[in-house]
């Protein structure tokens, strides 16, 4: 079977990938820097090998069909591959600077990652960098495929340790949080059985909340039945704030709001509001100089943070970006 199937000109997909993103054979000609009937020949050669239609044409230009979409997705991988594979020689070469690209959980590039990119860039004024908020599990496949020169997650892989290296930075807390005035707001302990009795938002609809998750197993409870997905942090903290809503978030991401009266902190106690927060990246991988020095950045400016408590006065984020120490700036993880 594997004999009958046509070979494919990876540079046609190439081509086919330009049209659809370009929605045109002149844009993406264009683009390509090759001229429009030489592209058009092209596809209909790719069209003649495959023996299929992968265009439809209209007045507003072309669209994929079904095949063409299936073409499409396996163009852009291998696109994908040959920006990495430049990227790769250029970091190999060192003669040309080339962007720090960071994967962050959402929590941390809400509170910890925007303070030590104030004194990253002081180090660093002319390079650049590239963060990218996603839940844990889209962070590891993403260093894994070579998307981020490093991510910084929390040390619960879902069995991707393979080709993975980590070092932990710094220990997370997290609180349950509700709006001040929430009928649970009154200082007393709380149980899990209670707290599941009342809508929860989780930050991703991808995967449960893997803290809460362990939480609830350990207390044999079942998970909370009213969930809504809020894919920002911000977002998040509103709904809470606005609503009987309740949710999980770690102490550095809500210490504003916790200073400002705008949200409380329930009292629970349970050892799996504890996390680590790590450094992930490529095992092989070697970081440059511009990462090293980010990841003691963040790594100093995350354990300054979480030893505080997290009923903190206002201003301390202010006065703590002034006062992160960059004796580690240049430790080799």
């Amino acid at each position: 079977m594997r004999d009958l199937l046509p070979k494919i000109d990876p540079r046609k997909l190439l081509y086919l990938a330009a049209i659809i993103d370009h929605g045109s054979l002149k844009g993406a000609a264009r683009a390509l820097e090759v001229t429009q009937p030489a592209l058009s020949r092209s596809i209909k050669r790719l069209e003649t090998e495959l023996g299929v239609k992968v265009f439809e044409r209209n007045s507003k230009g072309v669209l994929p069909t079904a095949m063409g979409e299936i073409l499409y997705c396996h163009a852009r991988l291998i696109r994908d591959e040959i920006s990495l594979a430049e990227r790769e020689l250029l970091n190999a070469w060192g003669n040309a600077p080339i962007a720090v690209r960071v994967g962050s959980l959402p929590s941390l590039a809400s509170s910890i990652l925007p303070l030590a990119l104030k004194r990253w860039e002081e180090l660093y004024p002319n390079r650049e960098v590239q963060i990218v908020e996603s839940p844990q599990i889209d962070l590891l496949v993403g260093v894994l495929r070579r998307e981020f020169d490093f991510v910084i997650g929390f040390t619960e892989c879902y069995d991707l340790e393979d080709g993975l290296r980590q070092r932990v930075l710094f220990r997370d807390q997290l609180l349950v949080i509700a709006r001040n005035g929430h009928p649970l707001s009154d200082g007393r302990e709380v149980d899990w059985p209670t707290l599941v009795s009342y809508p929860w938002v989780f930050p991703t609809a991808r995967r449960s909340h893997a803290i809460l998750d362990a939480a609830l197993r350990a207390a044999r409870v079942p998970p909370p039945e009213n969930v809504t997905v809020c894919g920002s942090v911000t977002l998040l903290k509103s709904v809470v704030s606005n609503s009987d809503h309740l949710a999980v978030l770690p102490a550095h991401a809500v210490q504003e709001e916790l200073a400002g009266g705008r949200l409380c902190n329930l009292s629970i106690e349970d050892a799996a509001l504890h996390r680590n927060i790590a450094l992930f990246f490529r095992e092989g991988h070697q970081l440059d100089q511009a990462s090293r020095d980010l990841i003691a950045i963040v790594e100093s400016v995350g354990q300054r943070i979480c030893q505080s408590r997290p009923e903190l006065r206002p201003g301390l984020y202010e006065n703590m970006s002034q006062d992160v120490s960059l004796a580690s700036v240049g430790h080799n993880p």
